[in-house]
C-alpha cells in the first residue's frame, strides 16, 4: 500500500525528486513505441522515464530517446569471504544523487533513463537493491510494490549472505533490504538531508577508526581499541584516546566492550565515559543475562552508546540488533539488513538464527516496555553486571535448562589464538589497502599529463612568440 503523504511519514523529507509520472500498475511494462528486447534481456519500467534493464551487452551510446547508465564497476561491494552485498549506505546515497541528477538534467529531459546491469547475478542483486531503494526513498513506493515490479516475468535475484567462511545457512532477500530501508525512513534512521557521506566513508576505514553509526544519535559500532596505537598484521589498532575527540563531539557517554580486555577500561572512565564489560566468545551468541544487561544499559544511558567487540561486526551487531527488534519491532531479517547496510559484514553465522529465535520474545518485551512508559509506570532496572565472572555463555542452541549446556568462557582463551574477529579485521584492512593504492597512481598520471602540457605550452611560446618578442625588442633598441 502506497503512502499518501511523504511529509507525513518523516520529520525530515529527502531532497525533492524530479517530477515523474507513476506507472498505472506494479506489473512490468514496455514502451508501446519500442520493440521488446530480443533474447534473455529484460527491461522493467518503474515510471514513464525510469527503467531497469538486464542486458547481455553494453548498449550503443548516442540514442535519441534513451540514456543508458551502469554502476556495476563504479559502486562495488568489498567482500570479506563469499558475501557480496547489499551495498553500503554511502553507495545508496551516491546512487540516488547520480540518478536524481540524470532525471533533472536539461540535456536528458526528453530521454528515458535506463539503469542497466549485466548477467553477473551478484551485480544484478546489488543493482536491483539500489534502484529499489531509490523507488522507496524518492518515489514513495512500498517495499512490496518495488519487489513485485523487479520480479516481473521470470527474473530472480540471488539472496545476500553473511561474511562467514563456509556454507551459507541464512538468506537475506531483496525484500528484507527494502523493508529495512522503509522502516529506517519511518523511524528516522535514514535522512539523506543530513547524511554526511564524506564522514561515513572517512571513519569506516580501518586507519581512521573503523566505526559506523547504526542508529543516529543512539548507537555507534566500532572495532575494538588496543592498549596503544600500532599496526599489527596489516591492521591499524587505535588506543582509546584516539576516539575521545569524535565521541565527545557526538555526545557519546557509554562504552560497551564485548571482547577480551585489550586495553584498560580506566582510560575511558577517567575521560568521563561510562564503561561496561559484557564478554562472550567470538562468533558465538549471547546468553539471556547478557542480552538483558545490554538492553538495561542502553535504555538508561543518557547519551550515545558506542559498542565494540574485536572487529565490531558479529557480537556488536547481534546485541544492537536485539535493541532495535525490541524497541522498533523490526523483524530479525530487516534488522540484520539495516545493520549490514550501515556496517557491512555484521551479524555472522549462528548469530543470524539466534536473532530469528529471539524475535517474538523481544517484541513482547518491547510491547510491555512501551505500555509501561505510556502508563507512566516506573520501570525496574536490574543490576548492571560489569564483570565476566558472573556471565556465562550458552551452547549454539542457546538452551538454558541443562547445566551441561552452559559453560563459563574466559577472555584469556582468545589471547593466544587467531579468532574470527582477527581474520575479519585483517581482510578489511587488506581490501582497503588495495583501494588506496589507486589514489597515488591516479595522482601520478595527472602529474604526468600536467607536465606534458606544460612542456608543449613552453615549446609553443619558445618556438613562436619568444623570437618575435626578441625581434621587436631589438628593433626598439636600434
Amino acid at each position: 500500500m502506497k503512502r499518501k503523504s511523504w511529509a507525513g511519514s518523516r520529520r525530515h523529507s529527502a531532497p525533492a525528486p524530479p517530477v515523474v509520472k507513476k506507472t498505472r500498475s506494479a506489473a512490468a511494462e514496455r514502451e508501446q513505441d519500442e520493440p521488446p528486447p530480443a533474447g534473455p534481456e529484460t527491461r522493467l519500467r518503474l515510471t514513464d522515464r525510469l527503467y531497469f534493464a538486464i542486458l547481455c551487452q553494453k548498449p550503443k551510446s548516442g540514442a535519441a530517446n534513451t540514456h543508458h547508465f551502469c554502476i556495476d564497476d563504479e559502486l562495488v561491494y568489498e567482500n570479506f569471504y563469499a558475501d557480496f552485498g547489499p551495498l553500503n549506505l554511502a553507495m545508496v546515497y551516491r546512487y540516488c544523487c547520480k540518478l536524481n541528477k540524470k532525471l533533472k538534467s536539461f540535456t536528458l529531459i526528453r530521454k528515458k533513463i535506463i539503469h542497466y546491469t549485466g548477467f553477473d547475478q551478484k551485480k544484478q542483486a546489488n543493482a536491483a537493491f539500489l534502484i529499489g531503494s531509490y523507488a522507496i526513498i524518492y518515489l514513495r513506493e512500498s517495499p512490496e510494490n518495488v519487489y513485485r515490479l523487479l520480479l516481473s516475468g521470470t527474473i530472480s535475484y540471488l539472496p545476500f549472505r553473511d561474511a562467514s567462511f563456509g556454507t551459507c545457512s541464512f538468506h537475506l532477500t531483496l525484500l528484507d533490504c527494502f523493508h529495512a530501508i522503509n522502516k529506517a525512513l519511518l523511524h528516522g534512521f535514514l535522512d539523506f538531508n543530513v547524511f554526511d557521506v564524506d564522514e561515513y566513508e572517512h571513519y569506516e576505514k580501518a586507519e581512521n577508526g573503523d566505526f559506523n553509526w547504526i542508529i543516529p544519535n543512539k548507537f555507534i559500532a566500532f572495532s575494538g581499541p588496543h592498549s596503544r596505537s600500532k599496526i599489527e598484521n596489516g591492521y591499524p589498532h587505535h588506543a582509546p584516546e584516539a576516539y575521545f575527540p569524535y565521541f565527545r563531539r557526538h555526545k557519546v557517554t557509554t562504552i560497551i566492550r564485548l571482547n577480551k580486555k585489550m586495553y584498560d577500561a580506566k582510560r575511558f572512565i577517567d575521560a568521563g565515559f561510562e564503561h561496561y564489560d559484557l564478554f562472550f566468545a567470538d562468533g558465538s551468541t549471547p546468553s539471556d543475562t547478557i542480552v538483558k544487561t545490554f538492553l538495561n544499559i542502553c535504555e538508561n544511558a543518557e547519551g550515545v552508546i558506542a559498542v565494540h567487540c574485536k572487529a565490531g561486526l558479529g557480537r556488536t551487531g547481534t546485541l544492537i540488533a536485539c535493541y532495535i527488534m525490541k524497541h522498533y519491532r523490526m523483524t530479525a531479517a530487516e534488522t540484520i539488513a539495516w545493520i549490514r547496510i550501515n556496517r557491512p559484514g555484521s551479524v555472522i553465522g549462528p548469530q543470524q538464527h539466534f536473532l530469528v529465535e529471539k524475535q517474538s520474545e523481544l517484541w513482547t518485551e518491547g510491547d510491555i516496555f512501551r505500555a509501561k512508559l505510556k502508563g507512566n509506570s516506573k520501570i525496574t532496572v536490574t543490576k548492571i553486571l560489569t564483570g565476566v565472572d558472573d556471565i556465562s555463555i550458552n551452547d549454539a542452541k542457546n538452551r538454558r535448562t541443562n547445566r551441561k549446556d552452559t559453560e563459563l568462557y574466559s577472555d584469556e582463551d582468545e589471547t593466544n589464538c587467531v579468532t574470527q574477529g582477527d581474520k575479519l579485521r585483517a581482510l578489511k584492512s587488506k581490501r582497503q589497502g588495495k583501494a588506496t593504492i589507486t589514489v597515488p597512481l591516479t595522482w601520478l598520471l595527472a602529474m604526468l599529463v600536467s607536465t606534458l602540457c606544460s612542456i608543449v605550452i613552453w615549446w609553443i611560446v619558445c618556438g613562436s612568440l619568444l623570437p618575435s618578442l626578441l625581434f621587436c625588442l631589438d628593433g626598439l633598441r636600434t
